[in-house]
């Protein structure tokens, strides 16, 4: 698991930043392909593909955040954060300055994904391009890199 000096250096960083949301994702990896989810087209950015995400309840820990998220949101449960691939901020439908700090995770199982919050689910090849934000893109290249 990550260190719990990094998720609080992470979380101070955010506060001294004025950042109003705090914000999880994951990257869910297996067999070379990465787990993108797809938000529904009547939400805020609906349609576009995404990480596993969520937001971080208020006195709730980045890595306890990251555990609750990915298993709403995918059914998936995670056996392990291994590697913190950085951040990007942005603003929320709502209008918050809202920070997304992004996780290397492995899963028990990778299947079934059981979605609640999203339309659409797929594993893709970090060989083709993905169809995500350009924010996402930078967190998928560290992830490479990696």
């Amino acid at each position: 698991m990550i260190e719990s000096t990094l998720l609080e250096k992470l979380t101070d960083e955010a506060q001294r930043d004025e950042v109003q949301q705090l914000v999880v994702g994951a990257v869910v990896a297996h067999e070379g392909k990465v787990l993108l989810l797809q938000r529904p087209a009547d939400d805020f950015m609906g349609g576009i593909w995404e990480l596993p995400s969520g937001k971080v309840d208020p006195g709730e820990a980045l890595d306890q955040a990251l555990i609750r998220e990915v298993k709403e949101e995918t059914g998936l449960k995670i056996a392990g954060i291994r590697k913190y691939l950085g951040e990007f901020d942005y603003q929320s439908g709502s209008g918050k300055k809202s920070r997304q700090f992004n996780f290397t995770v492995d899963v028990v199982d990778p299947e079934p994904v059981e979605l609640t919050e999203h339309d659409a689910y797929t594993w893709t090849s970090l060989a083709e391009e993905p169809p995500v934000t350009d924010a996402v893109k930078d967190v998928l290249e560290k992830y490479r890199a990696t």
